[in-house]
């Protein structure tokens, strides 16, 4: 037999053993083994020209691998260690999250180890891998924090150990299956920014007006100071002797009735406006309006649909009614499918047959559906009260509103001016059908949105 034919028998008698235990139970040699068999594997070229050397590199070798061996009955099994994880359940997008793992050995010496969570990327987490030793017959707790980029639920279903041997010279991949469910909700900050400003009357700093009503409603709710704006008239002046300070009257609006929300999840909205997607804009206005209007003693549901039915919340009363609407728009996304307006529509008249506030939320971008939104929501004229809120693309906006556009700039110029003609020409077709419409920007809809609903109150429209 050839030399070389030996030197290749011999690597293959090396590395048939490793890939075994790769594969098998998931050991893998590490640096400090690498650089031990450096030398005999040195040795083993040079009997390419010295075949005399065969015996001295036969006998490094079955020297390297006995120390290998020792080392590799080192290293730890599966049940050496123990791994639990605690997160809480809700998480709010883009707010700091807390999440902990604890690690247990059950050994009775201590390993170097590097832990690692199965935190998907949405998540987003500050710290990735841990290394540290491990003491004998201890635990230690690990703590870090996600950020979730997304909405939606998330599985973190598995946390990975890797544990280095004795004297280092092999590495075992550990898996351990910790199942945590993590449900990542809208960032709820703005309801409590706006019952903040409404208990000081100060919601003009978010864009609400203060709306007079036309008519007065007549049922005294409660007596509260005065506070700059209001009416003179209202001003209880025998509260206000006894008090010593300015006391007005507060009365009531009619209440338990409905606003319903249709929101499109087809492909008109995949757009993105700062930093979100159209969906995103209109849930969380949509939720911020819920929140308003269940403040107010009205009902409120949902109904998101693309091509389908995707999720249904009948309308009721009360602030529990928030926990209903989160759920069922929480781990919605848009799709690339065409929305199916004759569904929602059909779908609807079939649950709700009192008279409501519906607010559809979409984008028009052509004729096809611009004329099924124009068809579904004015048919809705005097069943309901029809509320389209149709969302703007700011960059046809920006290239209409170019001063002196020259060239290529000129053409967009003139094709984003013919859209927005036809856009202005389906809202005035709207207007025609009877239909209530708000033409706004995405990331500024919860305003006029508010706005538009409590006109709608004060003019007793529903």
């Amino acid at each position: 037999m050839s030399s070389l034919a030996q030197f290749f028998l011999i690597s293959l008698g090396i590395l048939f053993p490793l890939a075994l235990l790769s594969s098998v139970g998931r050991i893998n040699p590490h640096r400090p083994l690498v650089f031990l068999a450096l030398l005999p594997a040195l040795l083993s070229i040079g009997m390419i020209g010295t075949p005399g050397i065969l015996v001295g590199v036969l006998i490094l070798d079955g020297l390297v691998v006995l120390v290998a061996l020792i080392d590799l009955a080192s290293l730890p099994r599966q049940r050496a260690f123990a791994l639990e994880r605690h997160a809480g359940r809700i998480a709010s997008l883009r707010k700091s999250h807390l999440v902990t793992l604890t690690i247990a050995n059950a050994r009775r010496r201590p390993y170097l180890v590097w832990v690692r969570d199965g935190v998907p990327p949405e998540l987003a987490a500050d710290r990735e891998e841990y290394q540290f030793v491990l003491g004998a017959r201890s635990r230690a707790t690990l703590s870090y924090r996600l950020q979730p980029q997304r909405r939606g639920a998330y599985q973190l279903s598995q946390a990975f150990v890797r544990v280095r041997s004795r004297w280092g010279l092999w590495l075992r991949y550990l898996t351990y299956d910790v199942d945590t469910t993590i449900h990542v909700y809208p960032d709820m900050q703005q309801l409590s920014q706006y019952a903040l400003l409404a208990r000081t009357n100060r919601l003009n700093l978010v864009g609400v007006r203060r709306v007079r009503r036309i008519g007065q409603d007549n049922e005294f709710e409660r007596l509260r100071d005065y506070t700059l704006g209001d009416n003179y008239r209202h001003i209880d002046w025998r509260t206000t002797a006894r008090r010593q300070k300015l006391t007005v009257k507060d009365f009531q609006q009619n209440q338990s009735q409905r606003v319903i929300f249709l929101i499109d999840c087809g492909r008109m909205m995949t757009n993105e406006a700062a930093g979100l997607s159209l969906l995103d804009h209109a849930l969380n206005a949509m939720l911020m309006l819920s929140y308003v209007a269940l403040s107010r003693g009205d009902a409120v549901g949902l109904l998101c649909f693309s091509d389908e039915i995707h999720s249904y919340v009948p309308p009721a009363s009360g602030l529990n009614q928030m926990n209903q609407l989160l759920h069922a728009s929480f781990d919605r996304f848009p799709r690339l499918v065409e929305s199916r307006y004759d569904k929602a529509f059909l779908y609807l008249a079939h649950k709700c047959r009192k008279r409501s506030l519906v607010a559809l939320v979409t984008n028009v971008v052509d004729e096809v559906n611009s004329n099924q939104v124009e068809q579904y929501l004015g048919n809705l004229t005097g069943k309901h009260l029809p509320l389209g809120v149709l969302l703007r693309d700011r960059r046809i906006f920006g290239f209409a509103d170019q001063s002196q556009p020259q060239g290529e700039a000129l053409f967009r110029a003139a094709a984003a001016a013919e859209l927005l003609t036809w856009r202005q020409q389906v809202l005035t077709d709207l207007h025609s059908r009877g239909a209530t419409v708000l033409d706004v920007f995405p990331e500024e809809m919860t305003a006029p949105l508010i706005n538009q609903y409590l006109e709608i109150k004060a003019r007793h429209l529903l």
